[in-house]
């Protein structure tokens, strides 16, 4: 109810109640000064000839104050100029009524009036201030206030909690401090926890949000700070000093972040690779794991290249829909199909290829995250060894012109199930470009793309952000690594180099160490490496172990021979394939296995027909470990 009327009231109107305020204020000094003044005998009659003095007074402190501005001041901004106008405003009235008094039959003493004017800015401001008060409290328990407990009760918290106390809607409610001469003690009015006990008091206190104050800590330390604090299941937030928000104090420099042409350590590629728009200009095109990295930025590409149709082939709904939205506001007038659904649902893929007439498949659809693919074998070989036999054999029969793999460097004697899965789907793509006409089937390999889900830059990315530690699987490992528009601009490009049978391997320069990566990436940031040199550093660099399945160094080819074309930084490999029957038997044997969901039979099968034996290679990081 009464928030209802002091929201209802007009600007007029709250003047009014000041202008009354004022009038009363008269009123009551009068009766102070009278109370005080213990040597003066007043009768009855005295004191209601006092009256119509007191009245006067009020109707001439209602003028003054309107002349004042003070019934117009806000009581928000009501501080060093309301007081002072108060002040001024009671001496006035003071002055006044020693002067007017002899009429009214009245002769006060001087010392009366000096009371007065006292107790008429006394009662001045304390009404305003109370009325501030109650109407806050009024406000604040009409709306939900944000309740903040504040990390660090150094300065810049003080500074924080004085601030958070005027606002209507954020409320500080305690501090929480490493310094144990500041526990339990009450600063700026709030009492300071310990921070083992910050739980409790996020559960108790109904905290909402925590804000670090304590901007002299460095930032990967109060990145540790927030990280370890998001697990109580409330907001954190980082403050600034107000020296630094002010400028009184160098900022830190921010420091640009590094480039990706820089942490590849080569020349750009993508500027040296050709339009590759007439190969792809008028056709209907599927791309399988369209919502993918790789898959993703090959619609991007094709955009420019004009095709007739894209049509959309992924399992994530999410990944689809924002992959069929994006295009959509990127190409107005583009036949762009959404399909939702698996590579491994034949009837699916046969149905979709023969609607909708497909000229060219790209087919990026693969688990390629190794660890996940290393614990869920028996998915990783259906998706991507199954997955790619049913489209390769559908684009087929369905007539589809160009067939597209995209590899990976894993398939090069691989160590590990995802590998040996790419590796198994070129070998299924070889056969078929023995034995058809009509389709003219190619594989493109390359290496780690930055950026892509899963890959090392995200993670390293992530790790600096919360204040390390950055994570390495071993201080050797090297990798090679290409941007995905490079990527994708390879797979188009090579695509219309393809004669069949094509495997085409991109000239990526020399690995990147992976220890010179984080380096880079850590200091890119703005801070420094942790170790026995620098013991004082920001971000320590972790050695965690190989992973299995898990290669110091990939490789992109299995034999050395290479053939040129048309564009120099683009090979053709030349390496050997199973013949029709073995891939028969390989893929029959594998069917078995994965229908039993026989990880050891599984491994068995890959270790007949690849190159390199899985087998072999996890007892050597079993007694390497």
């Amino acid at each position: 109810m009464l928030f209802e009327l002091l929201t209802s009231l007009s600007r007029r109107q709250k003047g009014v109640v000041f202008a009354a305020l004022e009038f009363l204020s008269v009123y009551l000094a009068f009766a102070a000064a009278i109370a005080l003044l213990k040597p003066l005998s007043l009768t009855h009659d005295s004191v209601i000839a006092l009256l119509p003095l007191a009245t006067v007074l009020g109707i001439i402190g209602v003028v003054l104050s309107y002349r004042l501005d003070l019934p117009t001041m806000t009581l928000n901004a009501y501080e060093a100029r309301g007081l002072s106008r108060t002040g001024f405003l009671a001496l006035s009235l003071g002055a006044i009524g020693s002067f007017i008094q002899g009429p009214f039959g009245v002769a006060l003493p001087s010392e009366a009036y000096f009371i007065f004017a006292l107790a008429m800015a006394f009662t001045g401001a304390a009404s305003r201030v109370l009325l501030r008060q109650a109407t806050l409290w009024i406000y604040r328990n009409n709306q939900s206030r944000m309740r903040v407990l504040i990390y660090g009760a150094g300065q810049t918290g003080q500074q924080l909690a004085a601030a958070l106390r005027t606002d209507d809607h954020v409320m500080p409610v305690a501090f929480v401090d490493d310094n144990p001469t500041l526990q339990s003690n009450m600063v700026s009015g709030l009492r300071v926890y310990a921070p083992s006990t910050i739980k409790e008091i996020v559960r108790e206190l109904r905290i909402e949000r925590v804000v670090l104050a304590m901007p002299s800590l460095s930032q990967p330390r109060q990145a540790h700070i927030a990280h370890s604090l998001r697990e109580v299941g409330c907001e954190v937030h980082a403050l600034p000093s107000f020296a630094e928000l002010v400028g009184s104090r160098n900022m830190k420099e921010s420091v640009a972040p590094v480039a990706l042409d820089d942490l590849l350590g080569r020349n750009k590629l993508e500027s040296e690779l050709p339009s590759v728009s007439d190969a792809y200009s008028g056709q209907c095109i599927l791309i399988s794991g369209a919502g993918g990295s790789i898959g993703s930025e090959l619609c991007r590409q094709l955009i420019a290249c004009k095709p007739e149709k894209l049509v959309l082939l992924d399992h994530s709904e999410l990944a689809l829909y924002n992959i069929d939205k994006e295009l959509r506001d990127l190409s107005a007038g583009l036949t762009i199909v959404p399909v939702l659904g698996s590579v491994c649902d034949a009837g699916l893929v046969a149905q979709t290829l023969a609607e909708h007439d497909v000229d060219v498949v790209l087919h990026a659809a693969a688990y390629k995250h190794l660890p996940l693919v290393q614990t869920n074998a028996i998915a990783g070989l259906q998706n991507n060894v199954f997955g790619t036999k049913i489209m390769a054999d559908a684009a087929r029969e369905a007539g589809v012109r160009r067939f597209i793999l995209v590899s990976s460097d894993k398939a090069v004697r691989p160590t590990n199930i995802m590998g040996a899965s790419k590796r198994l789907s070129e070998l299924i793509v070889q056969d078929l470009a023995t034995r058809s006409k009509s389709t003219l089937y190619s594989m493109v390999r390359f290496g780690n793309v930055l950026g892509s889900s899963g890959s090392v830059i995200p993670l390293f990315k992530e790790q600096i952000a919360r204040g390390g530690p950055v994570t390495l699987t071993h201080g050797e490992v090297t990798r090679y690594f290409m941007t995905i528009s490079e990527a994708a601009r390879l797979v188009l490009l090579a695509g219309s180099f393809a004669r069949g049978g094509d495997l085409f391997v991109l000239d990526m320069g020399d690995p990147v160490p992976i220890k010179r990566l984080a380096r880079q990436m850590i200091e890119g940031a703005g801070f420094t490496v942790r170790d026995h040199e620098n013991p004082a550093g920001d971000i320590e660099i972790e050695i965690t172990g190989l992973r299995p399945g898990e290669k110091l160094h990939e490789e992109l080819l299995i034999s050395p021979d290479m053939l040129t074309t048309p564009h120099n930084k683009i090979l053709r490999a030349q390496e050997g394939f199973l013949s029709e029957i073995e891939i028969a038997t390989a893929l029959k044997d594998l069917r078995r296995a994965v229908d039993a969901r026989d990880v050891e039979a599984a491994k068995l099968v890959i270790d007949r027909w690849v190159e390199q034996s899985l087998e072999e290679e996890e007892r050597k990081h079993v007694a390497a470990e």
